[in-house]
Protein backbone atom coordinates (compact mmCIF):
# COMPACT_ATOMS: atom_id res chain seq x y z
CA UNK A 1 0.00 0.00 0.00
CA UNK A 2 2.45 2.32 0.81
CA UNK A 3 4.84 1.45 -2.15
CA UNK A 4 1.74 2.28 -4.09
CA UNK A 5 0.83 5.59 -2.58
CA UNK A 6 4.97 6.53 -3.45
CA UNK A 7 4.99 5.65 -6.54
CA UNK A 8 2.20 7.50 -7.44
CA UNK A 9 3.56 10.23 -5.70
CA UNK A 10 6.38 9.97 -7.70
CA UNK A 11 4.60 9.45 -10.96
CA UNK A 12 6.25 6.32 -10.94
CA UNK A 13 4.57 3.48 -13.01
CA UNK A 14 4.13 0.20 -11.16
CA UNK A 15 5.47 -2.78 -12.64
CA UNK A 16 2.15 -4.42 -13.75
CA UNK A 17 1.64 -1.67 -16.07
CA UNK A 18 5.03 -2.47 -17.59
CA UNK A 19 4.39 -4.33 -20.93
CA UNK A 20 6.42 -7.98 -20.30
CA UNK A 21 5.52 -9.22 -23.50
CA UNK A 22 6.09 -7.50 -26.73
CA UNK A 23 4.27 -7.41 -30.08
CA UNK A 24 6.59 -9.20 -32.61
CA UNK A 25 6.57 -7.65 -36.38
CA UNK A 26 7.67 -10.14 -38.83
CA UNK A 27 9.86 -9.05 -42.06
CA UNK A 28 6.49 -8.63 -44.16
CA UNK A 29 5.00 -6.28 -41.46
CA UNK A 30 7.59 -3.99 -40.65
CA UNK A 31 9.29 -3.61 -44.01
CA UNK A 32 12.82 -3.10 -42.80
CA UNK A 33 15.58 -3.04 -45.84
CA UNK A 34 18.72 -5.68 -44.45
CA UNK A 35 20.67 -3.93 -47.09
CA UNK A 36 20.77 -0.62 -44.62
CA UNK A 37 21.78 -2.24 -41.65
CA UNK A 38 25.48 -2.13 -40.68
CA UNK A 39 27.36 -5.39 -41.37
CA UNK A 40 29.40 -4.68 -38.35
CA UNK A 41 26.34 -4.20 -36.00
CA UNK A 42 24.97 -7.73 -37.43
CA UNK A 43 28.31 -9.33 -36.69
CA UNK A 44 28.34 -8.34 -33.12
CA UNK A 45 24.33 -9.36 -32.56
CA UNK A 46 25.32 -12.54 -34.13
CA UNK A 47 28.72 -12.95 -31.74
CA UNK A 48 26.23 -12.30 -28.40
CA UNK A 49 23.95 -14.67 -30.07
CA UNK A 50 26.40 -17.70 -30.40
CA UNK A 51 27.73 -17.20 -27.34
CA UNK A 52 24.68 -18.04 -25.54
CA UNK A 53 23.23 -14.43 -25.24
CA UNK A 54 20.10 -12.05 -26.32
CA UNK A 55 21.18 -9.76 -28.68
CA UNK A 56 19.21 -7.17 -30.92
CA UNK A 57 19.75 -3.97 -33.01
CA UNK A 58 18.06 -0.78 -30.96
CA UNK A 59 16.84 2.40 -30.37
CA UNK A 60 16.82 5.66 -33.17
CA UNK A 61 18.49 2.56 -35.25
CA UNK A 62 15.53 0.82 -35.78
CA UNK A 63 13.19 3.78 -35.65
CA UNK A 64 15.10 5.23 -38.81
CA UNK A 65 15.30 2.00 -40.36
CA UNK A 66 10.88 1.27 -40.17
CA UNK A 67 11.28 5.05 -41.93
CA UNK A 68 13.05 4.12 -44.47
CA UNK A 69 16.46 6.01 -43.45
CA UNK A 70 19.75 4.73 -43.18
CA UNK A 71 21.33 5.05 -39.80
CA UNK A 72 24.00 7.10 -39.30
CA UNK A 73 24.69 4.82 -35.45
CA UNK A 74 23.77 1.33 -34.69
CA UNK A 75 23.29 0.45 -31.00
CA UNK A 76 23.64 -2.99 -29.79
CA UNK A 77 21.39 -3.96 -26.40
CA UNK A 78 21.97 -7.67 -24.82
CA UNK A 79 21.44 -9.68 -21.58
CA UNK A 80 25.63 -9.66 -21.47
CA UNK A 81 27.14 -8.29 -18.97
CA UNK A 82 29.39 -5.37 -19.88
CA UNK A 83 32.40 -7.70 -18.83
CA UNK A 84 31.07 -10.31 -20.81
CA UNK A 85 30.62 -8.39 -23.66
CA UNK A 86 34.02 -7.03 -23.78
CA UNK A 87 35.73 -10.78 -23.52
CA UNK A 88 34.13 -11.56 -26.81
CA UNK A 89 35.22 -8.68 -28.81
CA UNK A 90 39.26 -7.57 -29.55
CA UNK A 91 38.61 -4.25 -29.20
CA UNK A 92 36.14 -3.10 -27.01
CA UNK A 93 35.87 -0.38 -23.81
CA UNK A 94 34.36 -0.04 -20.83
CA UNK A 95 33.09 3.48 -20.29
CA UNK A 96 30.65 5.36 -18.50
CA UNK A 97 30.02 6.23 -14.59
CA UNK A 98 26.20 6.78 -15.11
CA UNK A 99 25.30 3.74 -17.43
CA UNK A 100 28.50 1.22 -18.31
CA UNK A 101 28.21 0.73 -21.45
CA UNK A 102 30.66 -0.95 -24.20
CA UNK A 103 31.91 0.75 -26.85
CA UNK A 104 33.28 -2.00 -30.04
CA UNK A 105 35.21 -0.98 -32.94
CA UNK A 106 35.60 -2.10 -36.24
CA UNK A 107 37.81 0.15 -37.92
CA UNK A 108 36.13 3.94 -38.33
CA UNK A 109 32.87 2.47 -36.75
CA UNK A 110 31.72 2.24 -33.63
CA UNK A 111 29.15 0.13 -31.42
CA UNK A 112 27.65 1.18 -28.47
CA UNK A 113 26.63 -1.96 -26.59
CA UNK A 114 24.16 -1.87 -23.59
CA UNK A 115 22.90 -4.66 -21.12
CA UNK A 116 19.27 -4.90 -20.61
CA UNK A 117 18.94 -1.95 -17.53
CA UNK A 118 16.39 -2.78 -15.07
CA UNK A 119 13.08 -1.16 -13.69
CA UNK A 120 14.12 1.64 -11.47
CA UNK A 121 13.78 1.65 -7.72
CA UNK A 122 15.63 3.20 -4.78
CA UNK A 123 18.99 1.47 -5.33
CA UNK A 124 19.27 3.99 -8.02
CA UNK A 125 21.10 7.30 -7.11
CA UNK A 126 19.48 10.42 -7.93
CA UNK A 127 20.57 14.49 -7.16
CA UNK A 128 18.27 16.47 -5.06
CA UNK A 129 15.92 17.59 -8.32
CA UNK A 130 15.24 13.88 -9.17
CA UNK A 131 17.99 13.63 -11.70
CA UNK A 132 19.50 9.74 -11.89
CA UNK A 133 23.20 10.02 -11.07
CA UNK A 134 24.28 6.50 -11.25
CA UNK A 135 22.00 3.33 -12.59
CA UNK A 136 23.99 -0.11 -13.45
CA UNK A 137 21.29 -1.74 -12.37
CA UNK A 138 20.59 -4.44 -15.08
CA UNK A 139 17.46 -6.75 -15.54
CA UNK A 140 15.15 -7.82 -18.31
CA UNK A 141 14.14 -6.56 -22.33
CA UNK A 142 10.41 -5.51 -20.81
CA UNK A 143 12.28 -3.60 -17.90
CA UNK A 144 14.59 -2.20 -20.43
CA UNK A 145 12.03 -1.27 -22.62
CA UNK A 146 10.44 0.81 -20.36
CA UNK A 147 13.47 2.65 -19.36
CA UNK A 148 13.80 4.09 -22.76
CA UNK A 149 12.58 7.29 -23.55
CA UNK A 150 10.37 7.60 -26.19
CA UNK A 151 8.20 4.78 -27.76
CA UNK A 152 9.82 5.03 -31.30
CA UNK A 153 13.16 4.07 -29.84
CA UNK A 154 12.29 1.13 -27.76
CA UNK A 155 12.40 -1.50 -30.06
CA UNK A 156 14.07 -3.83 -30.90
CA UNK A 157 15.21 -5.49 -34.53
CA UNK A 158 17.14 -8.95 -34.53
CA UNK A 159 18.73 -9.15 -37.82
CA UNK A 160 18.81 -13.11 -37.63
CA UNK A 161 15.08 -13.78 -37.30
CA UNK A 162 14.26 -10.15 -39.19
CA UNK A 163 11.96 -9.56 -36.41
CA UNK A 164 11.09 -6.64 -34.40
CA UNK A 165 9.69 -6.38 -30.84
CA UNK A 166 7.66 -3.97 -29.84
CA UNK A 167 6.65 -3.27 -25.86
CA UNK A 168 5.02 0.38 -26.30
CA UNK A 169 3.15 0.49 -29.33
CA UNK A 170 6.15 2.22 -31.01
CA UNK A 171 5.30 0.80 -34.54
CA UNK A 172 1.79 2.76 -34.12
CA UNK A 173 2.80 6.17 -32.99
CA UNK A 174 5.77 5.74 -36.08
CA UNK A 175 2.79 5.45 -38.63
CA UNK A 176 0.80 8.47 -36.82
CA UNK A 177 4.32 10.58 -36.54
CA UNK A 178 3.96 11.43 -33.37
CA UNK A 179 6.77 11.35 -30.46
CA UNK A 180 5.26 10.09 -26.98
CA UNK A 181 7.04 9.57 -23.85
CA UNK A 182 7.19 6.06 -21.95
CA UNK A 183 5.38 6.76 -18.58
CA UNK A 184 5.18 9.67 -16.20
CA UNK A 185 6.60 12.91 -18.62
CA UNK A 186 7.16 14.91 -15.50
CA UNK A 187 8.90 11.97 -13.69
CA UNK A 188 10.92 10.76 -17.18
CA UNK A 189 12.02 14.82 -17.53
CA UNK A 190 13.39 14.89 -13.78
CA UNK A 191 15.15 11.16 -14.43
CA UNK A 192 16.62 13.24 -17.23
CA UNK A 193 16.13 16.31 -18.44
CA UNK A 194 18.57 16.26 -21.64
CA UNK A 195 15.16 14.82 -22.60
CA UNK A 196 13.34 17.41 -23.16
CA UNK A 197 16.09 18.34 -25.54
CA UNK A 198 16.05 14.77 -27.14
CA UNK A 199 12.31 15.09 -28.16
CA UNK A 200 12.85 19.13 -29.69
CA UNK A 201 15.71 17.68 -31.71
CA UNK A 202 13.81 14.24 -32.90
CA UNK A 203 10.37 16.88 -34.05
CA UNK A 204 12.36 18.27 -35.73
CA UNK A 205 14.31 15.70 -37.43
CA UNK A 206 11.71 13.08 -38.26
CA UNK A 207 8.55 15.82 -39.13
CA UNK A 208 6.98 14.28 -36.10
CA UNK A 209 4.64 15.89 -33.76
CA UNK A 210 5.02 16.01 -29.88
CA UNK A 211 2.40 14.22 -27.81
CA UNK A 212 0.29 17.07 -25.98
CA UNK A 213 1.72 15.29 -22.62
CA UNK A 214 4.82 15.17 -23.31
CA UNK A 215 5.09 18.32 -23.98
CA UNK A 216 3.04 19.85 -21.76
CA UNK A 217 5.03 19.66 -18.71
CA UNK A 218 8.27 21.02 -20.96
CA UNK A 219 7.63 25.01 -20.29
CA UNK A 220 7.44 24.04 -16.53
CA UNK A 221 10.11 21.80 -16.24
CA UNK A 222 12.80 23.51 -18.20
CA UNK A 223 14.47 25.22 -15.32
CA UNK A 224 15.47 21.35 -14.78
CA UNK A 225 18.37 21.65 -17.36
CA UNK A 226 20.24 23.43 -15.36
CA UNK A 227 21.24 21.17 -13.67
CA UNK A 228 22.71 18.90 -16.40
CA UNK A 229 26.69 18.47 -16.29
CA UNK A 230 27.67 21.37 -18.89
CA UNK A 231 29.70 18.93 -21.13
CA UNK A 232 26.78 16.63 -21.86
CA UNK A 233 24.69 19.62 -22.39
CA UNK A 234 27.43 20.94 -24.89
CA UNK A 235 26.98 17.15 -26.40
CA UNK A 236 23.66 17.40 -27.15
CA UNK A 237 23.53 21.25 -28.28
CA UNK A 238 25.84 19.88 -31.37
CA UNK A 239 23.42 17.00 -31.98
CA UNK A 240 20.98 19.30 -32.22
CA UNK A 241 23.06 21.76 -34.37
CA UNK A 242 24.39 19.10 -36.86
CA UNK A 243 21.24 17.03 -37.09
CA UNK A 244 20.12 18.79 -40.64
CA UNK A 245 17.42 20.35 -39.36
CA UNK A 246 19.10 23.21 -36.99
CA UNK A 247 16.67 25.93 -37.94
CA UNK A 248 14.00 23.61 -36.95
CA UNK A 249 15.29 22.61 -33.94
CA UNK A 250 16.03 26.72 -32.79
CA UNK A 251 12.37 26.82 -33.88
CA UNK A 252 10.94 24.03 -31.42
CA UNK A 253 13.19 24.99 -28.74
CA UNK A 254 11.88 28.54 -28.34
CA UNK A 255 8.04 27.47 -28.97
CA UNK A 256 9.01 24.90 -26.14
CA UNK A 257 10.70 27.63 -23.76
CA UNK A 258 13.99 25.75 -23.45
CA UNK A 259 16.45 28.10 -25.80
CA UNK A 260 16.89 30.40 -22.14
CA UNK A 261 18.60 27.10 -20.56
CA UNK A 262 21.35 26.46 -23.90
CA UNK A 263 22.47 29.71 -25.27
CA UNK A 264 22.07 32.82 -23.39
CA UNK A 265 21.00 35.94 -24.92
CA UNK A 266 20.34 33.86 -28.11
CA UNK A 267 16.50 35.80 -28.12
CA UNK A 268 18.73 38.63 -27.84
CA UNK A 269 20.78 38.65 -30.90
CA UNK A 270 18.02 36.84 -32.90
CA UNK A 271 15.56 39.75 -32.18
CA UNK A 272 18.23 42.45 -34.11
CA UNK A 273 17.81 42.06 -37.85
CA UNK A 274 21.19 41.80 -38.76
CA UNK A 275 22.00 39.13 -36.44
CA UNK A 276 19.35 36.96 -37.00
CA UNK A 277 19.98 37.21 -40.90
CA UNK A 278 23.28 36.03 -39.91
CA UNK A 279 22.21 33.31 -37.47
CA UNK A 280 19.55 32.42 -39.87
CA UNK A 281 22.45 31.80 -43.13
CA UNK A 282 24.67 29.85 -41.05
CA UNK A 283 22.38 27.42 -39.50
CA UNK A 284 20.79 27.36 -43.19
CA UNK A 285 24.64 26.58 -44.42
CA UNK A 286 24.98 24.18 -41.63
CA UNK A 287 21.71 21.81 -42.41
CA UNK A 288 22.65 21.95 -46.24
CA UNK A 289 26.32 20.60 -45.52
CA UNK A 290 24.42 17.91 -43.12
CA UNK A 291 22.58 17.02 -46.00
CA UNK A 292 24.91 16.61 -48.68
CA UNK A 293 27.11 14.40 -46.12
CA UNK A 294 29.52 17.02 -45.49
CA UNK A 295 31.68 17.42 -42.74
CA UNK A 296 30.40 20.68 -39.97
CA UNK A 297 33.24 22.03 -38.40
CA UNK A 298 31.40 22.87 -34.26
CA UNK A 299 34.08 25.82 -34.18
CA UNK A 300 33.04 27.43 -37.11
CA UNK A 301 29.15 26.83 -36.25
CA UNK A 302 29.36 28.28 -32.51
CA UNK A 303 31.19 31.25 -33.40
CA UNK A 304 28.55 32.21 -36.17
CA UNK A 305 26.21 31.68 -33.39
CA UNK A 306 27.78 33.64 -30.93
CA UNK A 307 29.17 35.85 -33.25
CA UNK A 308 26.72 39.24 -32.59
CA UNK A 309 27.41 39.02 -28.94
CA UNK A 310 31.32 38.92 -29.41
CA UNK A 311 30.34 42.22 -32.06
CA UNK A 312 28.29 44.02 -29.43
CA UNK A 313 30.99 44.01 -26.54
CA UNK A 314 33.51 44.53 -29.10
CA UNK A 315 31.94 47.90 -30.01
CA UNK A 316 32.03 48.91 -26.52
CA UNK A 317 35.43 48.33 -25.76
CA UNK A 318 36.02 50.32 -28.45
CA UNK A 319 33.79 53.50 -27.42
CA UNK A 320 35.79 52.93 -24.31
CA UNK A 321 38.64 54.28 -25.84
CA UNK A 322 40.88 50.71 -26.39
CA UNK A 323 42.14 50.00 -29.73
CA UNK A 324 40.15 47.57 -32.50
CA UNK A 325 42.39 44.58 -32.10
CA UNK A 326 42.40 44.09 -28.11
CA UNK A 327 39.16 45.35 -27.92
CA UNK A 328 37.98 42.24 -30.25
CA UNK A 329 40.14 39.87 -27.58
CA UNK A 330 38.76 41.15 -24.85
CA UNK A 331 35.38 40.78 -26.38
CA UNK A 332 35.91 37.06 -27.25
CA UNK A 333 37.11 36.08 -23.54
CA UNK A 334 34.10 38.05 -22.12
CA UNK A 335 31.68 36.32 -24.56
CA UNK A 336 33.52 32.56 -24.68
CA UNK A 337 33.91 32.59 -19.85
CA UNK A 338 29.87 33.43 -20.38
CA UNK A 339 29.50 30.49 -22.14
CA UNK A 340 31.44 28.42 -19.92
CA UNK A 341 28.63 28.18 -17.37
CA UNK A 342 25.92 26.91 -19.63
CA UNK A 343 28.44 24.95 -22.42
CA UNK A 344 31.19 23.29 -21.57
CA UNK A 345 33.03 23.89 -24.82
CA UNK A 346 35.92 22.22 -25.58
CA UNK A 347 39.51 24.40 -25.07
CA UNK A 348 40.31 23.14 -29.05
CA UNK A 349 36.83 24.40 -30.29
CA UNK A 350 37.35 27.52 -28.02
CA UNK A 351 40.27 28.11 -29.59
CA UNK A 352 39.33 27.66 -33.30
CA UNK A 353 36.68 30.26 -32.50
CA UNK A 354 39.02 33.11 -31.23
CA UNK A 355 41.30 32.66 -34.59
CA UNK A 356 38.18 32.70 -37.09
CA UNK A 357 37.11 35.90 -35.16
CA UNK A 358 40.35 37.60 -34.60
CA UNK A 359 40.86 36.97 -38.37
CA UNK A 360 38.03 39.65 -39.01
CA UNK A 361 39.55 42.64 -39.04
CA UNK A 362 42.83 41.10 -40.67
CA UNK A 363 40.87 40.78 -43.88
CA UNK A 364 40.73 44.78 -43.98
CA UNK A 365 43.87 44.89 -44.31
CA UNK A 366 44.90 44.15 -48.32
CA UNK A 367 47.97 46.39 -48.53
CA UNK A 368 51.47 45.18 -48.96
CA UNK A 369 52.36 42.02 -47.92
CA UNK A 370 49.10 41.97 -44.80
CA UNK A 371 47.00 39.72 -47.95
CA UNK A 372 50.04 37.33 -47.80
CA UNK A 373 50.37 36.85 -44.43
CA UNK A 374 46.96 36.05 -44.25
CA UNK A 375 47.24 33.07 -47.02
CA UNK A 376 49.62 31.50 -44.90
CA UNK A 377 47.04 31.13 -41.89
CA UNK A 378 46.06 27.61 -41.00
CA UNK A 379 42.46 28.97 -40.32
CA UNK A 380 42.17 31.23 -43.19
CA UNK A 381 39.35 29.00 -44.63
CA UNK A 382 37.15 29.17 -41.72
CA UNK A 383 37.66 32.68 -41.87
CA UNK A 384 37.29 33.50 -45.00
CA UNK A 385 33.66 31.61 -44.89
CA UNK A 386 33.09 33.43 -42.12
CA UNK A 387 33.97 36.72 -43.83
CA UNK A 388 31.53 35.66 -46.77
CA UNK A 389 28.74 34.89 -44.39
CA UNK A 390 28.96 38.11 -43.01
CA UNK A 391 29.05 39.81 -46.45
CA UNK A 392 25.73 37.67 -47.42
CA UNK A 393 23.75 38.79 -44.45
CA UNK A 394 24.36 42.68 -45.19
CA UNK A 395 26.91 43.39 -42.38
CA UNK A 396 29.71 43.91 -44.68
CA UNK A 397 29.97 45.22 -48.47
CA UNK A 398 29.93 42.01 -50.39
CA UNK A 399 32.94 43.80 -52.41
CA UNK A 400 34.84 42.91 -49.53
CA UNK A 401 34.20 39.38 -49.90
CA UNK A 402 34.56 39.15 -54.07
CA UNK A 403 37.98 40.98 -53.26
CA UNK A 404 39.37 38.17 -51.05
CA UNK A 405 37.92 35.24 -53.01
CA UNK A 406 39.67 36.86 -56.17
CA UNK A 407 42.86 37.13 -54.17
CA UNK A 408 43.18 33.15 -52.87
CA UNK A 409 42.25 31.88 -56.47
CA UNK A 410 44.23 33.76 -58.58
CA UNK A 411 48.11 33.73 -59.59
CA UNK A 412 50.50 35.97 -58.38
CA UNK A 413 50.11 38.59 -61.15
CA UNK A 414 46.40 38.89 -60.37
CA UNK A 415 47.05 38.88 -56.90
CA UNK A 416 49.77 41.74 -57.18
CA UNK A 417 47.07 43.49 -59.73
CA UNK A 418 44.57 43.42 -57.09
CA UNK A 419 46.73 45.01 -54.43
CA UNK A 420 47.76 47.76 -56.50
CA UNK A 421 44.51 48.66 -57.86
CA UNK A 422 43.95 52.71 -56.68
CA UNK A 423 40.29 51.81 -55.72
CA UNK A 424 40.53 51.14 -52.48
CA UNK A 425 37.13 50.01 -50.34
CA UNK A 426 35.89 51.60 -47.08
CA UNK A 427 37.09 50.08 -44.11
CA UNK A 428 34.91 47.82 -41.66
CA UNK A 429 36.62 48.06 -38.83
CA UNK A 430 33.45 47.72 -36.33
CA UNK A 431 31.95 44.71 -38.87
CA UNK A 432 28.72 46.60 -39.01
CA UNK A 433 26.47 47.34 -42.09
CA UNK A 434 27.19 51.07 -42.52
CA UNK A 435 31.54 50.02 -42.60
CA UNK A 436 31.55 52.95 -40.29
CA UNK A 437 34.57 53.07 -37.83
CA UNK A 438 34.04 53.21 -34.25
CA UNK A 439 35.77 56.02 -32.04
CA UNK A 440 39.21 55.72 -32.43
CA UNK A 441 41.61 56.05 -29.43
CA UNK A 442 43.91 59.09 -29.88
CA UNK A 443 47.43 58.66 -29.93
CA UNK A 444 49.17 60.23 -26.92
CA UNK A 445 51.67 62.48 -28.06
CA UNK A 446 54.94 61.06 -27.41
CA UNK A 447 57.70 62.92 -24.57
CA UNK A 448 60.83 64.18 -25.99
CA UNK A 449 63.68 63.89 -23.53
CA UNK A 450 66.12 66.73 -23.71
CA UNK A 451 67.59 67.56 -27.18
CA UNK A 452 71.37 65.79 -27.96
CA UNK A 453 74.11 67.54 -29.39
CA UNK A 454 75.01 66.75 -32.80
CA UNK A 455 78.26 64.92 -31.28
CA UNK A 456 75.44 62.50 -29.47
CA UNK A 457 73.60 61.57 -32.25
CA UNK A 458 73.01 58.49 -34.15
Amino acid sequence: MIKKLIRKILGVRSAEHTPREPVILKAKEHGIDRSLVSPNAIRVTQTLQEAGFKAFIVGGAVRDLLTGVKPKDFDIATNATPEQVKRLFRRAFIIGRRFQIVHVIFGQELLEVTTFRGASDGQVQKDAHGRVLSDNHFGEQHEDAARRDFTVNAMYYDPASETVLDYHNGISDIRRKTLRIIGVPEARYREDPVRMLRVVRFAAKLQFSIDQSTRAPIAVMAPLINNVPAARLFDEMLKLLTSGHAMACLQQLRSAGLHHGILPLLDVVMEQPMGEKFVNLALSNTDDRVRQGKTVSPSFLFAALLWHQVLEKWEAYKAAGEFPIPALHQAADDVLMAQTDALAIQRRIASDMRDIWALQPRFEKRAGKAPYKLLEHQRLRAGYDFLLLRCESGELDPALGAWWTDFMHGDNSEREHLIQQKQRLPSHATGTAEGKSGPARKRKPRKRGPRRSGTEAS
